[in-house]
């Protein structure tokens, strides 16, 4: 997949493309199907499929101090989009602007200038322009304007919560679900299990004296962390298997921690990661943090924690978790 970095990145005489335009973090299955329809109406005119993103997130630009947590990394982000069949990313660095331009100067400049757009497909959703003042029926109004079509995914919704609540799946929805840290929820929404990237870093090493060596990792300023508490999850390394890990996220009450840290424990591992970028796939939820009166009951503790997480992701050993 091509991967561009602002509008002048584009290759003179770019063709025709089918183009979709979105923040798309997560990429989640909304976007996927978003994505995919976009790809379909490439295949089926002979064109390359691009998706148009911005970074950083617009709120972030418009409304200083309320960039939302992120549920992809920009690497991440472009590989997920890739895996989709899209041909070219074009990042556009948003500014203040750009988030200025009035919705007609932003369809020229953006979809018939530079892409060569012939068919833009966008959820029912979809805003865009100065104060987002943009719908699809403007776009489908400009769209007879310059010569393209315009094509309205439908919207993707939970249907295990559609009985009780309007859970189409969003960004924020996803959010919702790991702030809360209900990742079953979550992957559900994605396809996928809620990944945290980062850089294994050195903590206080206390894992180590307990029998329990962790990674700690250094996330991203504004990474979608889940809630508090021990989770089963899988430790990836780039060019390496895929391990168990036993991951704790809070502030180490019983050591009345203060800072907020994201630590795992690789099941079956004796290596040192320090250095290293790896993600961290969230599965399940153990348990919530707690404070314990003493070493010996927080071993037992993480003792039973690893055992759970062999269950749930089909280790050897099985034993039935702890209910305490």
């Amino acid at each position: 997949m091509l991967r561009w970095r602002g509008l002048s990145a584009v290759p003179a005489g770019w063709g025709r493309s089918v183009v979709t335009i979105g923040v798309f973090d997560g990429v989640h299955r909304g976007h996927q199907q978003i994505i995919g329809h976009a790809v379909k109406r490439a295949t089926e005119q002979g064109v390359a499929a691009v998706v148009v993103t911005f970074d950083p997130h617009p709120s972030e630009v418009v409304r200083p101090g309320s960039h939302p947590a992120v549920l992809t990394e920009p690497g991440r982000k472009a590989d997920l989009v890739a895996a989709l069949g899209v041909e070219a990313l074009c990042v556009i660095p948003f500014t203040l602007d750009f988030s200025r331009l009035a919705p007609e100067v932003f369809v020229h400049d953006v979809l018939v200038d530079r892409l060569h757009a012939s068919t833009v497909v966008v959820g029912e959703n979809f805003r865009f322009g100065h104060r987002a003042a943009g719908d699809v029926t403007m776009l489908r109004r400009l769209g007879r304007t310059f010569g393209f079509g315009v094509e309205a995914a439908d919207l993707v919704s939970d249907e295990a919560l559609l009985a009780s609540t309007d859970a189409v799946f969003s960004s924020t929805y996803v959010r919702s679900l790991v702030a809360a840290g209900d990742m079953p929820a979550a992957a559900r929404a994605l396809g996928r299990p809620h990944r945290l990237e980062g850089v294994v870093v050195r903590g206080d090493r206390r894992g180590r004296e307990l029998g329990f060596p962790t990674a700690n990792l250094l996330t991203g300023p504004w990474a979608a962390v889940p809630a508090d508490g021990v989770y089963a999850g899988r430790l990836l390394r780039t060019g390496h298997a895929p391990l168990m890990a036993a991951i704790s996220v809070g502030t180490n009450p019983t050591f009345h921690g203060q800072e907020r840290r994201v630590e795992a424990y690789a099941l079956d591992f004796d290596g040192d990661l320090y250095g290293e970028r790896v993600g961290l796939d969230f599965v399940a939820r153990l348990r919530e943090q707690r404070a314990y009166t003493g070493i010996e009951p927080l071993i037992a503790q993480i003792t039973d924690d690893v055992a759970a997480t062999r269950v749930i992701l089909g280790g050897p050993d099985k034993v039935e978790p702890s209910t305490g």
